[in-house]
């Protein structure tokens, strides 16, 4: 078993690994509260964190990215064994570090990993995933180092900051795909909302209180997703509702323009006129 700690700017480096013929458990511990990233290479053991409240436990690390907070009170417990030894990379800071990161990497934790800056256990667990091929070949250079000296540990410092660059860019592309299909279904549900009250549409303020957007970004991202301003976009909808109703004698051009919304008869047959190049009335 080898286990080297290295210090670089306001990090801690904690590389382990481990090999034994029968099964053992390797446990450590942080003296102090920190947020850290862990990466696995190619074992795949077993991974527990025990803590006054409970335990978490990972069933397959080999290949996993994760972002958890720990503080003095958490023990970290691998389990090794013949089949499944142990290489496992832990970039971790102190909390009372965070605000003095270099490159802006503090703003990063917060945005990206801020339940790890505010957390509400002794140990809480951040976003984690399995590593993209790039990462996996950056973990697997630093677990077979050629080097020797201040090469060494050059060519270690490069590494590390480019595996923490892609984890925190995997991050992002994450939060905002998610980000963006979570406002995707916000941006349909407006679509619905004005479908189903084409005579009565909520204003924006309503629309916007409805689906939990607000109305600067609700206007700005309907029009990006759909092309068209909200409100644009509902008076197609009332009009292609009407001319329907028409061509398919189900409503007079009055009941039409009322069923829709328009009060103005004048005022419909001019909207219509612009929208279809012909008056309602012409419909038949």
């Amino acid at each position: 078993m080898t286990r080297d700690i290295i210090d670089i700017n306001d990090f801690t480096i904690l590389v382990e690994t481990a090999n034994s013929e029968k099964t053992i458990e390797d446990s450590c511990f942080f003296d102090e509260p920190v947020i850290a990233v862990a990466f696995y290479g190619s074992g795949n053991v077993d991974l527990e964190f025990k803590y006054p409240t409970t335990s978490k436990f990972y069933n397959y690390t080999k290949g996993l990215a994760l972002s958890f907070y720990s503080d003095e009170k958490v023990l970290c417990k691998h389990t090794v064994s013949k089949d499944c030894p142990l290489e496992c990379i832990v970039i971790a800071t102190a909390t009372r570090n965070l605000h003095k990161l270099p490159n802006q990497e503090g703003e990063l934790f917060s945005d990206l990993l801020g339940q790890l800056v505010n957390p509400k256990d002794h140990y809480v667990e951040g976003p984690s995933f399995f590593m993209t091929p790039e990462m996996q070949q950056i973990v697997d250079s630093i677990f077979n180092i050629k080097y020797e000296g201040k090469a060494r540990m050059m060519f270690f410092r490069s590494q590390i900051t480019a595996l923490l660059s892609h984890f925190f860019g995997q991050l992002a592309i994450q939060k905002t795909t998610d980000f963006k299909e979570k406002d995707r279904k916000r941006l349909d549900e407006v679509k619905e909302i004005l479908a189903k009250n084409l005579d009565s549409p909520p204003s924006l303020t309503e629309l916007s209180k409805i689906i939990g957007l607000n109305t600067t970004k609700l206007k700005k991202e309907f029009k990006e997703v759909f092309g068209v301003p909200v409100f644009k976009y509902l008076q197609n909808q009332r009009l292609s509702t009407a001319h329907d109703m028409i061509s398919n004698e189900n409503a007079t051009v009055q009941e039409a323009a009322w069923h829709v919304g328009y009060d103005s008869l004048s005022s419909f047959s001019n909207a219509f006129a612009k929208k279809f190049g012909y008056r309602p009335s012409q419909v038949r």
